[in-house]
Formats: C-alpha cells, sequence, structure tokens
C-alpha cells in the first residue's frame, strides 16, 4: 500500500486543499472494503453453513459471475485487464529507474533510455523466481527501503516547522486538478490484483480481514503524516515528486533509496503478470506448455517487452494515466462491487447492496474522469 504514488500525495493536497485530508481517508476505507468483499466472492457456503474456499482466482470469481453468458467471457476480461495494469507497473518502474538515475550521476554522459537499459541488466534474475516466498521478501525490503525515504522526508519537515502556516490550504480547488489528486490519493491504495493470491497464500486465511483492516490504518495515517508535513514546508512550491524539493545533498540520497525502492517493487507485478499468462498457456492439453524451460520463456519474453515498451513508447506517463482509469478503476471499484452483487444478492442485507452500488458508481465516475483527463493531456501534448 506504500508505493511510489506516495510521494505524489502532497502535490495532490496542494491541488485538493482540505478535501484532499478527507480524500486520504475515504480511499482507505474504500479500497478496504472492496478488498473485503472481493475475497468474500471466493467462498460459498456448505451444507453445514460453512465456508468453504470454492474460487481461487479473480479469474475464478469473473467467470462464476459470468457463466450464464460464457463461461470463460469474465475470466478473459479479468486477465486482459490485470495484464495490461501489470504490464503498465512493471514499465513504469522501469522508467523511473531510468530517471532516478540520470539524475543521480548527471555527469555521466549517457540517456535516460541507456540507463534504463542498466536498471532491466539487474532485473534478469527475476525470470528465476518460481515462487510468492521469494517475491515476499523483496517485497519486504522494498518497504524498508520505503520507510527510510519517508523518514528522511519527514525529518527535514520537521526541522522546518518554524515556516509552517495552516494558510498554505486552499479552500476553493479547480476542478481539473481536484481529479488528478482523487487519481493519485485512491491509487495509492490498489492491491485488489494481489488479493486472491495473497489470501490463498496465508498460514491463517482467517485473519484476511484482521490483516486487511490494521494495513489500511497503518497506510492511511502514514500517508496523511507525510503529505501533511511536506506540504506544511513546502506549500506553493511542492512539486511533483516530493523528493524534487528536498535540498541537493539529500536529493541524491533519496533519489538512490527510491531506485532501489522501484527495482525491488518490479518483481512483485512481475510475477504476478507471468504466472497468470503461464497458468492460461499451461491449460493446454500440450505436454511441451508445462515444461519449465515454457515457463522460463514465458518469464523472459515479458520482461523483454517491459523493457521495449520503456525505450520506444512516446509519451508513456499519459498513456499509464488513461490506461490506469480504466484498469485500476475497474480492478478496485467495478468488478469487486459488481461480483459481490451478482453472486451475494441473496444474502447481502439493505445497506450492504447500497454499499457496493454505491462504490460501483464512485468507481464509474472516477474511470470516466480519469479517461477525460489522459485523453486531454494526450491531444495537448501531440497538438
Amino acid at each position: 500500500f506504500q508505493g511510489i504514488f506516495v510521494l505524489g500525495l502532497p502535490y495532490a493536497l496542494l491541488h485538493s486543499g482540505y478535501s484532499g485530508l478527507f480524500l486520504i481517508i475515504l480511499a482507505a476505507a474504500l479500497c478496504c472494503y472492496t478488498g473485503k468483499i472481493l475475497i468474500t466472492c471466493l467462498y460459498e457456503e456448505n451444507e453445514d453453513g460453512q465456508l468453504i474456499r470454492v474460487r481461487d482466482t479473480y479469474e475464478d470469481i469473473a467467470n462464476a459471475c459470468c457463466k450464464k453468458l460464457s463461461p470463460k467471457l469474465g475470466g478473459i476480461v479479468v486477465n486482459v485487464t490485470q495484464v495490461m495494469e501489470l504490464i503498465m507497473t512493471c514499465i513504469l518502474y522501469l522508467v523511473v529507474s531510468g530517471n532516478l538515475l540520470s539524475h543521480s550521476f548527471p555527469y555521466v554522459p549517457m540517456t535516460e533510455k541507456a540507463w534504463s537499459v542498466i536498471a532491466f541488466v539487474t532485473l534478469l534474475p527475476c525470470v528465476f523466481i518460481k515462487t510468492l516466498k521469494i517475491v515476499s521478501k523483496l517485497s519486504q525490503l522494498c518497504s524498508l527501503v520505503h520507510f527510510i525515504i519517508i523518514l528522511v522526508v519527514m525529518t527535514y519537515c520537521l526541522t522546518q516547522i518554524h515556516q509552517w502556516s495552516w494558510a498554505k490550504f486552499r479552500l476553493s480547488i479547480e476542478f481539473e486538478d481536484f481529479l488528478v489528486s482523487v487519481g493519485v490519493i485512491i491509487f495509492s491504495y490498489t492491491s485488489q490484483i494481489f488479493l486472491p493470491t495473497l489470501e490463498g497464500n496465508m498460514k491463517n486465511p482467517g485473519e484476511f480481514r484482521c490483516m486487511l483492516n490494521w494495513t489500511h490504518f497503518f497506510a492511511c495515517v502514514l500517508k496523511t503524516a507525510f503529505a501533511l508535513t511536506a506540504f506544511l514546508t513546502w506549500g506553493e512550491e511542492t512539486k511533483e515528486v516530493i523528493t524534487d524539493n528536498l535540498p541537493s545533498f539529500l536529493q541524491t540520497l533519496v533519489n538512490l533509496c527510491l531506485l532501489t525502492k522501484a527495482l525491488l517493487s518490479y518483481p512483485l507485478p512481475f510475477f504476478t503478470a507471468t504466472e497468470i499468462v503461464y497458468v492460461c498457456i499451461s491449460r493446454s492439453n500440450h505436454s511441451s506448455y508445462r515444461s519449465p524451460l515454457f515457463s522460463l520463456g514465458v518469464r523472459g519474453s515479458f520482461l523483454l517487452l517491459t523493457l521495449l515498451m520503456a525505450m520506444f513508447i512516446p509519451h508513456f506517463a499519459l498513456l499509464m494515466g488513461l490506461t490506469g482509469s480504466v484498469t485500476g478503476a475497474a480492478m478496485t471499484f467495478l468488478l469487486p462491487s459488481l461480483f459481490h452483487l451478482k453472486l451475494k444478492w441473496k444474502k447481502l442485507s439493505f445497506l450492504e447492496k447500497c454499499a457496493d452500488i454505491f462504490v460501483f458508481i464512485l468507481g464509474f465516475l472516477c474511470s470516466l474522469a480519469g479517461i477525460v483527463c489522459s485523453i486531454k493531456g494526450l491531444l495537448a501534448v501531440l497538438g
């Protein structure tokens, strides 16, 4: 939950004012809720009234909802959406790595794309990752690096406490800028793609809901504290990535930490995307599709694809925003609420149905607004 998006939260407060603080709390509550209802869709009651896990993946849930239309239609839509978002995330980490390296070593005569290739080389061992345990260890290191970054930024901000002023918060906001803030805040919490796999790998799945409550609570507290202290320090001068506001002697240190975080973050979406594709392909009866060599080939192809897209697609950030508005909102709000209503309608109370419908409408509006803003940005760049 504490991804690179966190570094954009102070900038989001710049454009959303006091409402941004409310949005950080609301987004945590909504994303926690959709995570819970998504996992609920994996279970059904048996004859004794006990909950039994009858589905394993997001795809299984989608197929169960769409079986009257087509047995595999829902799964195909979900898998395509998941893989698109995961690949875009991997590419973003490569692009960010190249950018950070070029800013950390400005005197080396290399382009950002060349630095991205160097970052890509360090990621080659990802093709040998076979289990989620390895990914979890890397994610743990990633979290440690992230807290170092947050600690450095917040410590510097606290040294500037004499400059703080609540007058820096705006009451009036521009609608389009506010929509950008909504996107940054909401999608800093998204994790629904990973939740079915995570819950299935827990030693005690019964603790999942408790785990989700506490992680979202602490993520909300940390995001609010970080965004608030950084914004109160720099006010109107707050930049899109808050580390750009730091003095030069701290910028290099933080940029290198961010680089480490980006590289350690890459394996999770990469592993998830390749597992989805490999499972879909290996369902074929052809035995060669299940060989270790074929699995290695799938991972290697994906790794190369992320590099090529990072190198050769122009205006990638805007395309990422457009794709994220569609896939992010769909996987986080639209599909969990829709699937929950479809599979559990008869067992839901009136308030639960209203909550699901509210989340669905909110997700649709967020997606629509993000698409409009991204297309306007692309049209402006393309003239």
